[in-house]
């Protein structure tokens, strides 16, 4: 038997709840999900590569759950993985927009990709990771944007409270 597997990859910089609903909903869905880091090295993140995996780790403690990092296409990071499946999650039509015109770059790439786009729950819409970032860089709370968890772990590293 195949296992069904798909990748959701992003910046994860840092991981929110919405990032958690979108792995939680792939369980729900996939035998194996792999949440990859997109490193871009044109972009300075706020956080490591490693805080970051760290992070990601400690929102979805599950061992059908993988966490790579990755810098390249989607297509070549699909073709690594062994499968087809890449899935989005979306908040909003612009979330739709942008996520619907890089399908269609990366489909020139690899033909066979198919995209599962999930809506965000309705709680969780407001929630980004530039918020979070924001939130830290004022020093205003950021328990309604990620698991206690990953707040802890952002307390710890950069120490501070939020």
């Amino acid at each position: 038997m195949n296992k069904r597997k798909c990748v959701f990859a992003g910046s994860f910089d840092p991981p929110t709840l919405g990032h958690k609903a979108v792995i939680d909903a792939c369980l729900k869905m996939f035998d194996e999900v792999v949440v990859a880091i997109l490193v871009n090295p044109n972009k300075q993140p706020y956080f490591s590569v490693n805080e970051r995996k760290e992070m990601l780790v400690k929102t979805v403690q599950s061992e059908r759950v993988r966490v790579v990092e990755f810098s390249g296409t989607v297509a070549e990071l699909l073709a690594r993985e062994g499968t087809d499946i890449y899935v989005r999650g979306l908040r909003n039509a612009t979330d739709f927009d942008y996520e619907n015109a890089d399908f269609y770059a990366s489909r020139k790439l690899n033909a066979n990709i198919t995209a599962v786009y999930l809506p965000c729950p309705q709680e969780l819409l407001h929630v980004s990771s530039s918020i979070v970032r924001n939130s830290l860089r004022f020093g205003t709370p950021i328990d309604e944007y990620v698991t206690e968890e990953v707040k802890e772990y952002i307390n710890e590293i950069k120490g501070q409270e939020s």
